[in-house]
């Protein structure tokens, strides 16, 4: 499967970067790739930029942003041990979007990635904080006070809207809330990619520990693991990564959600197997739906977020069947 996935994204991304308007052959993609990388003359300028400055930065942060996703919802469904967790549910892209919508709206989106690790983490510090009363953090009590603040959060990002966006402002923030890869540049790709090489690697390395999480709290604990510390500082990277990955392309759901439930199905529950497969599937998952986002009404394009949730909603929906039936429930 891994071989299969590692196929797949290539195959992803070699079509993103032929399709569209201006259509681009395979050969003549590798010859501009060619000339780029060693510098020499292009025989079109035109359309060696389209490829080198929008399509190839616009098909890798897909890639990037797909991967960093589907390993935060992976990472969190484990910790939390609910089916259901994904970046979305604990508030953090919530946050994430608090952020940069604020920063948007005052006109200071050079640092809107700051802006959304910001948001996420201090998304993450209230959903503990609300956890944490009355107790020891649950993994349900974390999940209740995650969706209570994702909601406040929401409303606060709708009242920033509300009053303070003017004119074009309006469609601009509505296009990054709903996630869009438009503007997507090779900084972008540093944000996005650097992320996912740092913190993702991190996270890929976790495989054991959160298959000791599989077990309950108090195995894990006598298979020595600190729970406490260790699932804070899991939380801790997701929110890194999902603000890195919620700065360059707005809030994109059902990445998180749906693939790694769709990787366990084939791949088994073993997170040391799990994570890497989720990683590729969801990159590819992503650059295709991005594809289809900006081609499949040409000229006009979709935000990449509508696509996934089209997608995502429908397959989840099946998998929560499939499972219900597996467990012979009607």
């Amino acid at each position: 499967m891994a071989i299969a996935g590692a196929a797949a994204l290539l195959a992803s991304i070699v079509l993103g970067i032929v399709v569209g308007p201006a259509d681009i052959g395979v050969g003549e993609l590798a010859t501009i790739l060619v000339d780029r990388v060693l510098g020499a003359n292009a025989e079109s300028a035109l359309r060696s930029s389209i490829v080198w400055d929008l399509r190839v930065p616009r098909v890798l942060t897909a890639a990037a942003v797909g991967a960093g996703l589907a390993l935060c919802g992976a990472v969190m469904q484990a910790v939390t041990r609910n089916p259901l967790a994904d970046p979305y549910l604990l508030g953090l892209s919530a946050g994430a979007s608090l952020g940069a919508v604020a920063v948007i709206v005052l006109g200071f989106a050079l640092v809107l990635p700051l802006a959304a690790f910001i948001g996420a983490l201090v998304a993450l510090v209230a959903t503990l904080m609300i956890a944490r009363r009355g107790g020891v953090v649950t993994p349900a009590r974390t999940v209740l006070a995650g969706v209570a603040v994702s909601a406040l959060f929401g409303s606060l990002t709708s009242f920033v809207i509300f009053w303070s966006a003017t004119g074009d402002s309006y469609r601009e923030i509505l296009g990054w809330l709903l996630g869009t890869l438009g503007a997507a540049t090779w900084h972008s790709v540093s944000i996005a990619g650097g992320a996912v090489i740092v913190i993702g690697g991190l996270l890929l390395g976790s495989g054991r520990l959160l298959d000791a999480f599989a077990f309950g709290d108090r195995s894990a604990a006598m298979l020595g693991v600190n729970v406490d510390r260790t699932r804070l500082a899991l939380l801790v990277a997701t929110a890194l990564l999902t603000g890195a990955m919620v700065a360059v392309s707005g809030s994109i759901g059902f990445v998180g959600l749906v693939l790694p439930h769709m990787v366990r199905l084939v791949a088994g529950a073993g997170h040391r197997v799990v994570l890497p497969l989720v990683a590729l599937w969801g990159a590819t998952f992503l650059v295709l739906a991005d594809t289809l986002a900006r081609t499949v009404f040409e000229p006009r394009e979709l935000p990449v977020g509508v696509i996934t949730a089209l997608v995502g909603a429908p397959i989840f929906a099946l998998l929560l069947s499939r499972r219900a039936q597996s467990k012979g429930r009607p």
